[in-house]
């Protein structure tokens, strides 16, 4: 078995999941690459009666930066997975089947039409804020129920694999651009690599979120990681501000998501590192390695960073205060006209 998983050819896989019994013997799987993902390869398998999807990481993100990790975030990612399912049922899918050698995992396949994205359904204008707020109250209970546990702790004892998959491409590459406030969002970087508290999914973004019949499931927890909390809370909570750039038509909703999710997880000590983080994940995702891919336009980059770096530079007191600035920086755009 080749020792690069990019190469792996998929009757590789499908050898590893006869082993693992998800595929039964005189039937050949047929894989179908899923979409969305830059860290790795998704398929949904399809194999006789039944159907799953399979996720390995890559070294190289798909991504036009040099954008490399280490793929041993793969079984830190079937283990956030089983912890989340334990502390809040029904949050992720299952997991049916691991093999860490080969950075890959089978688990339960969630047909779109029953569990849809929660990016999509926000690009749609389909703007749920009881479901923004349910996001918040999951997270919030996962993070509360592993601070201080010792045993989690070691087990996703990953600064190393967070700092190359978070920290550096998003606070401080975006240093890099920015001299002005390189200083203090190497602080952050710092700051929040120094923090060892709960255990931190890493990348909770609606475009890995489904929006379930009972509530939110998360899925793409790559970065796992035992660390700060307000990081978690500030990386949702930008995805939906920034988002008014690309839906102005339901700013005013995704707003009120705003205000729901961070509502919904309360901790005065979190939503303050989250503020202080949250205007500079705004930046790094229009000048990091991994810019959204839907603010195109050179003045909509700018309004973004002309709301961002004022607050990087001198650290706002709340998230109130940032979502304060956002909104007055929108309402005088939408006035002043195209």
């Amino acid at each position: 078995m080749t020792s690069e998983p990019d190469l792996m050819p998929t009757d590789a896989i499908a050898a590893l999941l006869r082993r693992g019994g998800l595929v039964p013997a005189g039937i050949e799987p047929i894989f179908v690459p899923l979409t969305g993902g830059v860290a790795s390869d998704i398929w949904r398998v399809d194999a006789g009666q039944r159907s799953f999807a399979v996720k390995r990481a890559l070294p190289k993100l798909r991504v036009a930066a040099d954008w490399r990790a280490p793929v041993s975030r793969n079984a830190a990612e079937a283990d956030w997975l089983r912890i989340a399912a334990r502390l809040v049922p029904g949050c992720v899918p299952e997991i049916l089947f691991h093999d860490p050698a080969s950075g890959l995992f089978a688990m339960d396949f969630l047909p779109p039409e029953s569990f849809p994205v929660w990016k999509a359904q926000l690009r749609d204008g389909k703007v749920d804020v009881a479901f923004a707020s349910s996001v918040g109250r999951a997270l919030a209970r996962i993070h509360a129920a592993t601070a201080g546990d010792g045993e989690v702790a070691k087990r996703f004892a990953l600064d190393d694999t967070f700092h190359a998959i978070r920290l550096e491409p998003y606070l401080e590459a975006t240093a890099r651009k920015h001299p002005a406030v390189a200083d203090r969002l190497f602080a952050l970087s710092r700051g929040t690599l120094g923090r060892h508290q709960a255990l931190v999914h890493g990348d909770v973004s609606p475009k890995n979120i489904l929006v379930g019949p009972k509530g939110p499931v998360f899925l793409d927890a790559e970065c796992a990681w035992y660390g700060d909390p307000a990081f978690d809370l500030a990386f949702c909570l930008n995805h939906l501000l920034l988002k008014c750039v690309w839906n102005p038509g339901a700013a005013t909703a995704l707003l009120a998501s705003f205000d729901a999710l961070k509502d919904a997880y309360a901790g005065t000590e979190t939503q303050t590192r989250a503020a202080h983080l949250l205007p500079a994940l705004m930046l790094a995702r229009i000048d990091g390695k991994s810019p959204v891919e839907y603010i195109v336009r050179d003045e909509d980059r700018d309004l973004v960073r002309g709301v961002a770096l004022p607050l990087v530079a001198n650290p706002p007191v709340s998230l109130d205060a940032v979502r304060d600035a956002w909104a007055a920086r929108l309402s005088r755009t939408q006035r002043s006209g195209p």
